[in-house]
């Protein structure tokens, strides 16, 4: 199995700052991408920022120039630098994993359980 930890959330003022961290680990043998991606109740899972085993990134055009991710390959770590937060920013944000596996037929997607950031105005 293949494990995703997130820390790093919590309430902040607007134009305040956060930063997210997850970290995967278990049955892996490389990760292709991670990323992270926001829920509010009632909407739609949207994606916020994303990272290739490459170093190639996809933002959210709601969060360009304010969040920037990266990623820590040795450690299997995607970080996600919030910063200029605004109310609208409110969701449980979730990391996503595309893993491929040690074991055959194992890999795929793996999701957090979502880590809650509310920004106040």
């Amino acid at each position: 199995q293949v494990q995703l930890v997130e820390s790093g959330g919590g309430l902040v003022q607007a134009g305040g700052s956060l930063t997210l961290s997850c970290t995967a680990s278990g049955n892996i043998f490389d990760i292709n991408s991670m990323g992270w991606y926001r829920q509010v109740p009632g909407n739609q899972r949207e994606l916020v920022a994303s990272i290739t085993r490459g170093g190639g990134t996809n933002y959210a055009d709601s969060v360009l120039g304010r969040f920037t991710i990266s990623r820590d390959g040795a450690k299997d770590t995607v970080i996600l630098q919030m910063n200029s937060l605004k109310p609208e920013d409110t969701a449980v944000y979730v990391c996503k994993a595309d893993v491929i596996a040690i074991t055959a037929g194992k890999g795929g997607v793996y999701w957090g359980q979502g880590t809650q950031v509310t920004v106040s105005s």
